[in-house]
């Protein structure tokens, strides 16, 4: 029988890379599982010597491992099997400060983490193991000390062909997982608790492109799902899908960062609900700050974004799009001199309850007006119960830090817009606890 010669070629392409991928077993090095010892000489070596036999899987076992910084390297499967946990030493001294040419005044020049790689390719980390950070070791000792005094869990920095599966990730010093323009990134059916220290996010996507994150179970302090922008670089083509969040900050949220802004996003299929462990809380709101927030601060432009099928319960404000003009400049030296963009937004399907009376809003900038907004099927359930409409907000707050809460209870109990041009709102349904005397909508300088 004859086989097509582009199948012989495959299938023989296949069988190479098959024979020749090994396993290296971080025991084989000198690992050892016991938390009094430290193993990351033994596991860094196992992945330098994977990487340079042309690729394979660095196999962490059954067992509990103690380790500081680790790099990883091209073409490396870092496995961990069931059973197995790499801690992070609680000694600053264990982590190495790794330093990048792609970096920003938010993100650091030179920073620490457990787990980082720069200019990679074909990296996978898998396994049904855990990585957990022991954050609360590391008190907050500065305003912006992420990834200087508190190590973030996972970093990779530009990039490509990355994917993260299976693994659970617990107890970061700050961010969980921050990816920095990297390229062709998946991310599928991990565990994420992160509610130890104070910027607790789950994940952050800065500046990628093609990113794929399916399956993720995650519980945080901080902002849950976070898109960022923190260099000129758009973060662009992101699917978000089938995802089940708590945050005591932002479920979804784009920005605040945004020196390059956002393009062709889709988020979808996503469970926002209270967490778990409500015994103490960093930043935020006890019921969450909103389901969804879509920011542009630092000059970036938004367009084409997509948010459908959320179903939420709590938040105080749950929808949330802000346009201002806070002007951060990205790194020493340049200068943010133009206001950023909204537009071609759709926000449908979202099914809200126990939320709080603040509402939702949707907030431009004299002459720069959100653009191209459809809000669509969108159902909130809140306490309601106020008894004076507030007065109309006098201040866009374009210098400040922009939060869902920032403007303090809203004229409208449903949407309150303004600066906007070409919005659509339909099939809205508000139902308050309490009697509120406030409109479903108010509009200022709308067209």
């Amino acid at each position: 029988m004859k086989f097509p010669s582009v199948f012989l070629i495959l299938f023989l392409t296949y069988v190479s890379s098959s024979l020749s991928a090994r396993d290296f077993n971080i025991l084989d090095y000198g690992a050892k599982s016991d938390t009094t010892v430290l193993s990351t000489k033994a596991v860094q070596q196992a992945i330098d010597d994977c990487s340079a036999a042309g690729g394979g899987r660095v196999v962490v076992p059954i067992g509990n491992y103690k380790i500081g910084t680790i790099v990883l390297k091209s073409d490396v499967n870092f496995h961990l099997e069931w059973g197995a946990t790499l801690f992070g030493s609680t000694n600053l001294e264990d982590y190495i400060p790794m330093k990048s040419d792609y970096v920003s005044l938010r993100t650091q020049t030179t920073t620490i983490q457990l787990i980082y790689a720069d200019r990679v390719s074909n990296v996978m980390i898998d396994g049904m193991g855990t990585i957990d950070g022991r954050g609360r070791s590391f008190p907050k000792l500065s305003w912006n000390d992420e990834g200087i005094t508190r190590p973030h869990l996972i970093r990779f920095i530009q990039s490509r062909n990355i994917v993260v599966r299976d693994v659970t990730l617990r107890n970061s010093g700050c961010w969980m997982q921050h990816y920095l323009a990297c390229d062709m990134l998946r991310i599928e059916d991990i565990k994420v608790f992160n509610r130890n220290n104070y910027n607790n996010d789950a994940l952050d996507i800065d500046g990628c492109h093609d990113v794929i994150v399916t399956g993720m179970i995650a519980d945080s302090d901080d902002d849950a799902i976070t898109l960022k922008s923190t260099s000129p670089r758009l973060c662009e083509n992101v699917r978000i899908a089938n995802c089940v969040v708590s945050s005591h900050c932002n479920a979804i949220k784009l920005g605040t960062e945004t020196n390059g802004g956002f393009k062709n996003i889709s988020i979808g299929g996503i469970v926002v609900k209270p967490s778990q462990d409500q015994k103490e809380k960093f930043f935020g709101q006890w019921r969450g700050s909103s389901v969804i927030s879509l920011e542009i601060t630092d000059g970036g432009i938004m367009e084409n974004v997509a948010v459908h099928d959320i179903v939420a319960e709590g938040t105080e404000a749950p929808i949330f799009v802000y346009l201002g003009n806070r002007a951060r400049p990205y790194k020493e030296g340049t200068v943010v001199s133009n206001i950023g963009a909204i537009r071609g937004i759709r926000i449908s399907g979202i099914t809200v309850k126990n939320a709080g009376s603040t509402g939702c809003s949707i907030i431009g900038l004299p002459g720069h007006p959100i653009e191209n907004v459809l809000i669509s099927d969108v159902s909130i359930h809140h306490d309601g119960g106020v008894e004076k409409a507030p007065a109309n907000v006098a201040d866009d707050k374009e210098k400040e830090y922009p939060e869902a809460t920032m403007f303090g209870t809203l004229p409208a109990k449903g949407f309150f817009v303004r600066h906007a041009r070409n919005v659509v709102i339909e099939k809205l349904n508000i139902k308050t606890d309490k009697e509120d005397c406030r409109p479903v909508l108010v509009e200022q300088d709308v067209e």
